[in-house]
């Protein structure tokens, strides 16, 4: 994802009696909208599988913009907590003001410059009876939960004057206090002091206060408040109800760090994996590309810690069951940026990092690069199989770079497979080049983004009908519809554009034999911290929830099926260039067809739907309905499900059927034949 300027679980079973009522309701809504057109006829051909369809289609996009992973994913609640912001004590302020209080003072350790903690906090008490006190905003906040047990943690040290204590509490927005706790006997020697605190209350937007008491002077670093409840109940673990929310969308593939922060604005602020391994607390802080890319929604505090870093990454991977998807820096710098590039000659660290990352990923304990990954608690290989090689370059300087990339890893790793880019356009001068050569380079796959306008997806859902099948697969890569323009801070994650981006998808699943991958981007954002809309996912710092964008890219992904079928509209087998658009697979595991149709019309319609070639047809099918009359609907925290899918059944006959499509409908119908035994 750039900002664009001119470049040089499952939805696979029934819902239940509550969803039933739910659907009930839409349709009396909708009850008026009387079918406008005659019926059109949707024959799927059962007894003609043709390709199969790649587990990766449906995946994830992870970019740290938005505060998706600080602030988000990651949830420490501490920011800037080793003092090492350029401004160190940017996150935080001092509670108690006079002189007489004391001095806060931050100073650096007598350590080598490659430390990821140069710096600590010095809190000289004053008079006795008197406290001194910094407090921590946070991100935009501190979110805490009533009854919830939050684990703080501080390296300290005593360093002069008499015995001191640090007194630790959450104060509500509103100044009340939701939890506290007291640190004693702090010694000379730098020790890691901790104490649990369970909140009283509820409360996104509280602080953390810390008070020395006595008239001594106390040195901090590593300051920590984070969740005991975190995804799997690990240390250092992510947010559940996030995790939760990727997982139940049954992703292929989880590509990340990103985006345009793998690039950096200049090259000794791109994204480097192996600063984001080890003991989290000596992880080297950067600045985030994000901090200052708009005018509009600037974020001075954005930075990375690499709390969640590429070892996490692949855990993440794993966890949700997604191929992991690292993309790498090619030697070249964001290029609406500076367009720095590492040279020719020097580009042999850019490889070696690539290579190395093989061996962290899927290398013996034996081996260097192993042994860290077993080091940090995963012995057994991720099963890495692809990387990407640069994020969204483009022009004759990618090339050059991607075929040194290409031809060094080739050799080593074939059996790793290569993503290369398309550059930031669908289309142009720059696309058509591309392409061209990376056909003559004989790439593996190549990504492609494009962030447009609504009626863009629906006019282009036959895009991948006419690509040559043969030479490099397709990685749609980024794509999202932009409901105002690109990069507005006024897109919205309305039902039209979610609705235009499922008659898309419809066209991407038709054409899986080339089209292996697709994802929507960006997947996070922060309600009161964001850089960029629209996004999959919308959270603050206690809620989430998932957008209509999120429920299609949720039924598509949960209900892919196993081989694509042959679907005809009106005897046609061009689909979407009206206003209906499908796809069909079969699942061989579930022995059921899966038939999708979007109705981009405020209409009804009624369609014929014939299964031609199924045998023994279950008289029962299972619909998934995702519908709204108002295209300008959106969900939010306070109405997450205002545009969700909803289950019915239906009668499926003897494999001929009618069906009545809402208006403004994505419908996915599953219907069994026995066994799932198709005639070939």
């Amino acid at each position: 994802m750039q900002f664009f300027r001119t470049p040089p679980s499952s939805f696979t079973r029934p819902l239940g009696l509550v969803a039933l009522v739910v659907l009930a309701g839409v349709q009396a809504r909708l009850a008026g909208a009387q079918p406008s057109a005659p019926p059109s006829t949707l024959t799927v051909q059962v007894d003609q599988p043709g390709a199969r369809i790649p587990d990766t289609l449906f995946g994830l996009f992870f970019e740290d913009v938005n505060f998706g992973a600080d602030g988000g994913l990651y949830p420490e609640r501490v920011k800037n907590r080793s003092f090492e912001f350029p401004d160190p004590l940017m996150g935080w302020k001092q509670l108690d003001a006079g002189s007489s209080r004391g001095t806060v003072q931050v100073l650096e350790q007598g350590v080598s410059d490659d430390s990821g903690n140069v710096h600590y906090l010095r809190l000289q008490a004053g008079s006795r009876g008197q406290t001194l006190g910094i407090s921590n905003e946070g991100f935009r906040g501190i979110g805490v939960e009533k009854g919830a047990e939050y684990i703080f943690s501080v390296r300290a040290r005593h360093v002069n004057g008499e015995p001191v204590r640090l007194r630790v509490e959450l104060i509500g927005a509103g100044g009340s206090s939701l939890g506290r706790a007291t640190l004693e006997d702090i010694t000379p020697a730098w020790e890691t002091h901790t104490a649990t605190l369970r909140a009283t209350g509820r409360d996104a937007q509280a602080s953390l206060n810390l008070r020395v008491e006595g008239s001594g002077a106390l040195d901090l670093d590593l300051v920590s408040l984070y969740p005991k409840d975190t995804w799997r109940d690990r240390k250092n673990g992510l947010r559940p109800d996030l995790v939760r929310l990727l997982k139940d969308m049954k992703p292929g593939f989880l590509r990340f760090p990103g985006g345009c922060i793998v690039e950096g604005r200049r090259l000794d602020t791109r994204y480097q994996w192996k600063t984001t391994l080890g003991d989290p607390d000596e992880r080297r802080l950067i600045v985030n590309r994000w901090n200052s890319e708009f005018r509009h929604r600037p974020a001075p505090d954005y930075y990375q810690s690499f709390g969640l870093g590429y070892f996490e990454y692949f855990q993440l991977s794993e966890d949700i069951g997604a191929e992991p998807l690292p993309i790498l820096n090619c030697g070249m710098a964001c290029q609406f940026n500076s367009g720095e590039l590492a040279p020719l000659d020097e580009l042999d660290t850019y490889i070696q990092d690539a290579l190395d990352l093989v061996e962290f990923a899927n290398g013996p304990v034996a081996s260097e690069w192993g042994g860290k990954r077993a080091a940090m608690g995963h012995p057994k290989p991720f099963k890495l199989k692809m990387i990407g090689i640069g994020n969204e370059q483009w022009g004759p300087q990618y090339i050059e770079r991607y075929r040194e990339f290409a031809r060094v890893l080739k050799a080593k790793h074939p059996e790793i497979a290569l993503i290369s880019s398309a550059g930031p356009s669908p289309s142009g001068e720059q696309f058509d080049y591309l392409w061209a050569r990376l056909r003559e380079l004989k790439a593996d796959i190549v990504d492609e983004h494009y962030y447009m306008a609504p009626k863009w997806f629906r006019d282009n859902a036959g895009r991948y009908d006419s690509y040559p099948r043969n030479g490099p697969k397709v990685f749609a890569g980024e794509y999202a519809s932009q409901s105002v323009g690109i990069a507005s801070p006024n897109n919205r994650n309305n039902w039209e554009g979610a609705l235009s981006e499922a008659a898309f998808v419809t066209g991407l699943e038709r054409n899986a034999d080339i089209v292996q991958m697709t994802s929507y981007a960006p997947l996070f954002g922060h309600v009161d911290a964001w850089q960029w809309t629209p996004n999959l996912i919308w959270f603050d710092n206690l809620r989430s929830y998932g957008t209509p964008n999120y429920y299609v890219q949720k039924l598509f992904s949960a209900n892919r099926g196993t081989k694509l079928l042959p679907v005809r509209l009106d005897g046609s087998a061009k689909n979407g260039a009206g206003d209906l658009f499908t796809s069909a697979s079969l699942d061989e595991a579930a022995g059921e067809v899966i038939l999708k149709v979007v109705n981009v019309t405020p209409a009804a319609r009624e369609v014929r739907v014939r299964l031609a070639g199924a045998k023994n047809v279950r008289k029962k099918g299972q619909a998934f309905v995702l519908a709204n009359s108002d295209p300008k609907a959106e969900n939010s925290l306070d109405e997450p499900m205002k545009v969700a899918p909803v289950a019915q059944p239906f009668e499926a006959a003897t494999g001929e059927f009618t069906y009545r499509l809402l208006p403004n409908s994505l419908t996915v119908l599953r219907v069994g034949v026995a066994g799932g035994r198709v005639r070939r």
